[in-house]
């Protein structure tokens, strides 16, 4: 089994104070912690032993126990019946494999290493010997007065990176962290001071845990039947915990031949293989919640229970599928009473009204009455019950979750939904409640988010058209709607096609008489004058766009680099079209003076209407071709594809031509097509159309600029 190591206690029997280390254990392990690690530096050995035999009773199994440094004591404590999970030594501590030795294959083992010289020592253990890594400190503690430099975050991400074992950041780590250590690779966070000292060790943990939650993507195993068709069972619950955030995975109890109309056949498996299925997953995933479904016989229910025992998942939905439609028991008496003993074992339970009745020994009369029952059940085994009213007649279909150890009522009043199919929704709704729950949603609030999403499926499900009988729900009908079925391109995908859609304005740029006069010398000065002072307008103009990037842009980098930009067509470029206009004189007004012509108009009107239009994207666009086909054209000229005339120190525009291969402007370039396609890839299809309009536009609008000079001429 893989250690569930997200949210790991390490005790510390100075800041529990009063209240004291076992009381402090009791209250975060009921707020969801998943590893407790005893370290008391001061304790003799045989005082630690007993704390790991009363910490072990009062645990119960909830979460793992590791006691630090102390193997000895571990193994005392083993032979007095505690349940001691494994050890954390450090570099200097008891031998890590002489502890593998005597725990066995099955103990969890930790390891300090905050440093290259750990990290080696580490990979030359034999495979298996160390579970997980400690990993810190991430900053500065004062429960550890001896500790080595802070890492930091990033520090942190850098060990990650360098090993193939699970790490926990551990040393001054608080909640705020937990984002970004999740973002940067940590397998759980060890707390000390923050759970230590909190008034409340329990509400603490629990707001770890939902922060911890809602930065991953929830592992949720389905265990039930299969559905060939696809409405129920695990097919079902696999569209369901993926259309509600989770990756799901599935543990198979029977196999069963049915379609909309009815189920034809069952084949139960194996037990041995059903726990065989669920040792493989375990073994390698950390699971954060599971649904159960079809339990075929008291074999597989039992088998089912053994194994929770085990792993013990921080989320156990049981969806007790105990009556058929028709009203028929669909287990024996002695699968029924395994599963009543199994509900010990869930968190939530979603019985619809005849299982309810079942599961409570007596008929139902009534809402009132089954919200009694259920108030019953949750009191019996200590799981909330979201009871369902889909059975009530009516068109009030109302369902509520119960529980009473937290003190829980809530009611969610419904309409009934007039449709046929219903094929799976008991399936479809405990499988989307695991998941909203193991996205750090509260259990009022996912029973809420789940009964939203299921009903949306429900009215969209008769598009799909599914059968003759009782169809299926519209798993992904929010998802079909609103998120589109196109995949997202990569940058790279998006540079490509831009580039591919400028090909004819790239051969009418070549095949013009202006660029092949350029290339070859034997352009007039007067047009060239005449696209020089053009230029300085569009320049001008062309710099306050640049800056209204600045301005849009979300990140300071971007800021910073369209800033640069508008000071280089300003500074840079301006000033050597002032060497060619107005010899000796810097850029003044009388570069300005002449009329702008058509094609420097209208190119200049459109980049201003997308600037000051205030969306980024689509500006950053209109902007690009300026850079890129300007680039392009240079570093061709200077590659001799235009002849090797424009290679000549003698050319009469050779200290022109120069600038179009310039190294600075290449690189300019390069930045602002990475920025343009980063912004495209992520952007929103609509938001993506838009900006290659704007590409496109510009693209023309260049082709229009560079043909003006000579245009203009012939005009006249």
């Amino acid at each position: 089994m893989i250690a569930d190591l997200s949210l790991y206690l390490v005790t510390d029997p100075d800041l529990c104070g009063d209240r004291g280390v076992v009381g402090t254990v009791r209250r975060a392990v009921d707020g969801g912690v998943r590893i407790v690690q005893l370290r008391d530096k001061t304790a003799t050995d045989a005082e630690t032993t007993a704390q790991l035999v009363e910490l072990s009773r009062v645990i119960d199994g909830r979460a793992l126990l590791l006691v630090n440094d102390r193997l000895d004591s571990a193994l005392a404590a083993r032979e007095r019946g505690a349940r001691v999970d494994g050890v954390h030594l450090g570099q200097g501590d008891a031998s890590v494999l002489r502890a593998r030795e005597v725990l066995g294959a099955e103990a969890v083992i930790g390891l300090t290493a905050n440093s290259p010289e750990h990290l080696e020592a580490v990979r030359a253990l034999p495979p298996g010997t160390v579970d997980y890594l400690g990993v810190g400190v991430i900053r500065p503690t004062a429960t550890k007065a001896d500790h080595p430099p802070a890492l930091g975050v990033e520090g942190f991400r850098a060990v990650v990176e360098t090993t193939a074992l699970p790490c926990v950041a551990i040393g001054g780590v608080g909640i705020d962290d937990t984002e970004r250590l999740r973002s940067a690779g940590a397998a759980g966070l060890a707390v000390v001071s923050a759970l230590c000292a909190a008034a409340d060790p329990a509400e603490t943990a629990e707001a770890f845990v939902r922060r911890w939650r809602a930065a991953g993507t929830p592992r949720v195993l389905s265990i039930a039947g299969s559905d060939p068709s696809g409405g129920a069972g695990i097919q079902a619950d696999l569209k369901s915990i993926a259309a509600n955030g989770g990756y799901g995975m599935a543990a198979l109890t029977a196999l069963t031949a049915q379609n909309t109309t009815g189920v034809r056949g069952v084949h139960v498996p194996p037990a041995a293989f059903l726990r065989e299925q669920l040792d493989a997953i375990s073994d390698d995933i950390v699971i954060d919640a599971v649904k159960v479904g079809m339990l075929a016989n008291a074999d597989v229910i039992r088998t089912v229970a053994d194994w929770l025992d085990v792993v013990r998942p921080p989320i156990v939905v049981l969806d007790p599928v105990m009556v058929a439609t028709s009203g028929d028991r669909l287990l024996d008496r002695d699968a029924e009473a395994a599963l009543r003993e199994l509900l010990r074992r869930a968190h939530v339970v979603t019985p619809n009204l005849s299982e309810l009745s079942v599961l409570a020994g007596r008929t139902i009369s009534g809402w009132d009455d089954a919200l009694a029952a259920a108030e019953e059940l949750s009191t019996a085994t200590g799981a909330a019950v979201l009871v369902k009213g889909g059975h009530l007649d009516g068109d009030d279909v109302p369902d509520a979750l119960v529980d009473t150890g937290a003190g829980v009522r809530c009611e969610y009043p419904g309409r009934r939904i007039r449709t046929a199919n219903t094929h799976g929704t008991g399936c479809s709704l405990s499988s989307a409640l695991a998941t909203r729950l193991a996205r750090g949603e509260s259990a009022v609030d996912a029973v809420a988010a789940t009964r939203a999403w299921l009903r949306e499926a429900l009215r969209e499900s008769t598009a799909l058209n599914v059968g003759r009988g009782h169809g299926p729900v519209s798993h992904f009908a929010g998802l079909w709607e609103r998120g589109r079925l196109e995949t997202r391109p990569t940058p790279e995908q998006i540079r490509a096609e831009w580039w591919t859609r400028t090909v004819d304005v790239r051969a009418g740029i070549d095949e013009l008489p202006f660029i092949r006069g350029l290339a070859d010398g034997t352009l007039a000065r007067e047009p060239f004058v005449f696209y020089l002072a053009q230029d300085a307008l569009y320049l001008r103009e062309y710099a306050r766009v640049l800056a209204e990037a600045s301005r849009l842009a979300p990140s300071p980098h971007e800021q910073a680099f369209w800033a640069r930009s508008a000071e280089g067509a300003i500074v840079g470029e301006l000033e050597l079209h002032a060497s060619w206009l107005t010899p000796g004189e810097d850029v003044d007004a009388a570069m300005f003076s002449v009329a702008p012509a058509p094609a420097t108009v209208a190119y200049l009107d459109h980049l201003r209407s997308v600037a000051f239009g205030g969306d980024y994207a689509e500006l950053i666009a209109a902007i690009l071709p300026c850079f890129w086909l300007y680039t392009d054209l240079g570093q061709r000229l200077h590659a001799g594809e235009f002849g090797a005339s424009a290679l000549d120190p003698l050319h009469p525009y050779a200290s022109w031509l120069a600038t179009y291969a310039d190294p600075a402007f290449e690189d300019a370039t390069a930045e602002a097509i990475s920025l343009v396609t980063a912004a495209a890839a992520t952007a929103a299809p609509a938001t993506r159309d838009r900006m290659l309009r704007a590409f496109e536009v510009s693209s023309a609008h260049e082709l229009a600029f560079f043909a003006a000079p000579l245009a203009s001429a012939v005009t006249a």
